[in-house]
């Protein structure tokens, strides 16, 4: 489908890509954003090993999220070490970005090993899973990403309404995330 490419246009879905990102930037005064992009397709009965080569297949996203998080700390730590040579205003600017790269990478990571189909971690649920409850669980991927959003933003807002904190993301990413942070930077001996 020639989605195999270093052309980020190849990936663009009106709707996940523009559209949705749009509206919700418009609705949460910027203070939330969510999107999608066209997905790979991959024909896992070409794999030699199907049920292994899916759970690896989809352990690559958050696999490279998780390298791009410790290439950002290694990024932060060397930026520290680096000579004051450097004009303040750039080293703070590449500092914020490495910052920024960090939680990014961070929470995407966590977000995408979610067991819930079409994420990273619902489709390595499926490959590790016995064929029943596999097959169950596949069953999900036409209704997850309505399951997601509505933990994402329909949970939250209820509670509100309700005076309750029902904000899933928080608990489910966001401290795990956290914890995932501090301990990369704590292992990376960076403060």
């Amino acid at each position: 489908m020639g989605r195999v490419s270093f052309n980020p246009l190849r990936h663009v879905d009106p709707f996940g890509t523009v559209i949705l990102p749009g509206l919700l930037l418009l609705a949460s005064g910027g203070r939330i954003m969510f999107g999608y992009a066209k997905p790979v397709p991959v024909d896992f009965r070409r794999l030699r090993a199907p049920r292994l080569g899916m759970i690896l297949v989809a352990a690559a996203g958050p696999g490279a999220n998780l390298a791009l998080l410790a290439l950002s700390i290694l990024l932060l730590k060397i930026l520290v070490l680096l000579p004051l040579s450097i004009p303040v205003g750039v080293a703070e600017w590449v500092g914020f970005n490495l910052f920024n790269s960090m939680w990014i990478n961070a929470v995407l990571a966590i977000f995408n090993l979610l067991p819930i189909p079409p994420l990273d971690g619902g489709r390595i649920a499926v490959g590790l899973l016995p064929t029943g409850p596999a097959r169950a669980l596949a069953r999900l991927e036409r209704i997850g990403i309505f399951l997601i959003l509505g933990a994402l933003f329909v949970l939250p807002w209820l509670g509100r309404m309700v005076g309750m904190d029902l904000n899933l993301f928080w608990w489910l990413v966001g401290a795990p995330a956290e914890y995932l942070v501090k301990t990369a930077l704590a292992l990376a001996g960076v403060r």
